[in-house]
C-alpha cells in the first residue's frame, strides 16, 4: 500500500501534473470549482480533491514543489549574511565555473543534498539554501508501488536564476521494508539500449526504480531547460507565474547539471548519469549540460561488462565520482553470493586510522578534541571489490554495535554499516575552515 502524507506551508505548492498526482486530503485550501459541504469547522474540499483522492489512496506518483525561505526568514535576528552564511556565498558559480572534478566545495554541498534527501521538499529547500542557492526551487517527485518492490524518489533543486540545478535521489530509507527488498532484488536485467556490449547487464531493483520515476524527472529537466523553470502547469493548462509569496519561477536556461545520491540513491544516480549519455533522446538534450555525478556510499550497479563499457565512455570514467568511507559495507555490496558485479567510475576512499586516533585521544584528554573519525582522503586505483558470500553481513552489525562503546570503538572493521551513515561523508567532506550546514 502507497501512502501519502504531505504539509503545505505558505512558501510550498502541490499540483496535479500529467501522470502525476497532488496530496489531497481534507484541510487543504484550493481555489476553483465547486465546494461540496464541509463538516462544522473543516476547511471546504473541491469536487476535484475528492476524485483524485481516490486514486493517491491506491497508490501512484507524488510530487511537491517548493520554494525555498528566503536569507530574512532563515536569519530572523541579527545580520542577514555572516562570515558562515551562507556557507558558501557564490555556489551557483562555483557549480557553473568549477575548472575540474571533484571539487572539494562541491562535494561538500553535494554529500549534504544527498544526506537531507531522506527528509522532504520543504527540508531539502531549506538546507540548500544555507548552503548557497538562495531562494532555489525544490520539486519532488515519488512513486511507491509496493508490489513491484518500488520505493522511488527524486529532488530537483534549481537556482533562483535557473542556471543550474541538481538532480538528487533518495537512498534506502532505514525503516521502509520496500526499499530494503529493492536492494537485495539483484537479478540481472539488461538494460533497453546498447552500451557497448550487448552482453551488459544491471541490478535489476536499481534499474527498475530509477525508470519509475524517469519521465517525470525528464520533464521537470525539460521545463528547466525550456527556460520555464520547474513549476508543473496548473490543472487548466496555464503555467504558474508566481509563487505563493509572488516571486517569480526561476526563468534562466539551464547551463549546469548535477546528479547525486547516497547509498541506493548514489547507484540511481550512477545509472542514470549512464542514461543520459547513451540513450540518444537524453545526450542530445542535456549531454552538453551534465556536469558530473558524484556518490556516497554506493553499491555497484552492473555486472563486468556494464562496468568496461562505462569505463570506455571518458566522460563516465572520470566524471562520476564516488565517495566510500572507512569501512562502509555498501560499496562492498551485492556480494559475490549474487554474481559479479564492478564498479565504475573514480573512487576516492576516507582511511581512518581507528587504533593511532584512540591512542591520540588517550594521550591528549580533555586537552584536545576527539581525533577518532579523523582521517584522509585517498584516491583508490582499484575500486572497492565485492564482499566474499555473506559472512560480512553480521561482521558489519557486529561493528555497528562496537562503534557505540568506548572501549571497542578503536577497533578496526573490514565492513561496518555505521560507516554508512551520510553525516559521516558531509563531516568527512567538510574542508577545513567551512562551517555545518546550518551556517552556525
Amino acid at each position: 500500500m502507497a501512502s501519502v502524507d504531505t504539509t503545505r506551508n505558505s512558501r510550498q505548492s502541490e499540483k496535479s501534473v500529467t501522470g502525476t498526482v497532488g496530496q489531497a486530503n481534507a484541510g487543504k485550501v484550493v481555489s476553483g470549482g465547486r465546494k461540496p459541504d464541509a463538516p462544522a469547522g473543516a476547511f471546504p474540499t473541491v469536487e476535484w480533491e475528492h476524485r483524485m483522492l481516490d486514486v493517491t489512496q491506491a497508490g501512484g506518483p507524488r510530487s511537491q514543489d517548493v520554494r525555498a525561505p528566503s536569507y530574512e526568514e532563515l536569519r530572523p535576528f541579527g545580520h542577514r549574511e555572516t562570515a558562515g552564511f551562507p556557507v558558501y556565498k557564490n555556489l551557483e558559480r562555483r557549480l557553473l565555473e568549477a575548472g575540474g572534478h571533484p571539487d572539494p566545495e562541491i562535494a561538500h554541498v553535494l554529500a549534504t543534498c544527498a544526506a537531507y534527501a531522506y527528509s522532504d521538499a520543504r527540508t531539502l529547500s531549506m538546507i540548500m539554501a544555507r548552503m548557497g542557492l538562495e531562494d532555489n526551487h525544490c520539486q519532488m517527485i515519488q512513486t511507491s508501488v509496493d508490489a513491484m518492490l518500488i520505493c522511488s524518489t527524486a529532488f530537483l533543486i534549481q537556482s533562483k536564476s535557473g542556471r543550474v540545478a541538481i538532480l538528487c535521489y533518495r537512498g534506502t530509507e532505514p525503516l521502509n521494508f520496500i526499499n530494503w527488498l529493492s536492494d537485495i532484488d539483484v537479478e540481472p536485467e539488461r538494460i533497453g539500449y546498447q552500451i557497448g556490449d550487448p552482453r551488459a547487464t544491471v541490478h535489476a531493483g536499481v534499474y527498475r526504480n530509477v525508470r519509475a520515476t524517469r519521465y517525470e524527472v525528464m520533464n521537470m529537466l525539460r521545463r528547466a531547460c525550456d527556460r520555464q523553470g520547474t513549476h508543473p502547469p496548473h490543472s487548466d493548462g496555464a503555467s504558474q507565474v508566481h509563487d505563493s509569496y509572488g516571486s517569480p519561477p526561476a526563468e534562466g536556461n539551464l547551463e549546469a547539471l548535477y546528479v547525486t545520491g547516497h547509498s541506493q540513491g548514489g547507484a540511481m544516480a550512477a545509472l542514470m548519469g549512464v542514461m543520459l549519455r547513451h540513450e540518444r533522446k537524453y545526450k542530445e538534450a542535456l549531454g552538453d549540460r551534465l556536469r558530473a555525478v558524484y556518490t556516497f556510499g554506493q553499491p555497484m550497479i552492473g555486472d563486468p561488462a556494464f562496468a568496461e563499457a562505462c569505463e570506455r565512455d571518458e566522460f563516465l570514467r572520470e566524471h562520476v565520482i564516488r565517495y566510500v568511507y572507512d569501512s562502509d559495507i555498501v560499496p562492498h555490496l551485492p556480494s559475490t553470493a549474487s554474481g559479479p558485479f564492478r564498479h565504475f567510475g573514480r573512487e576516492y576512499h576516507y582511511r581512518v586510522p581507528h587504533l593511532r586516533n584512540s591512542l591520540i585521544d588517550t594521550l591528549t584528554r580533555p586537552r584536545c578534541a576527539p581525533q577518532s573519525r579523523r582521517g584522509q582522503w585517498e584516491t583508490r586505483r582499484r575500486p572497492t571489490s565485492q564482499m566474499p558470500g555473506l559472512l560480512g553481513l553480521p561482521m558489519s552489525a557486529l561493528s555497528f554495535i562496537a562503534r557505540k562503546f568506548e572501549a571497542t570503538r578503536s577497533l578496526p572493521a573490514v565492513y561496518s554499516v555505521d560507516d554508512h551513515l551520510p553525516q559521516h561523508y558531509i563531516a568527512a567532506l567538510t574542508p577545513a575552515g567551512v562551517t555545518n550546514e546550518y551556517g552556525d
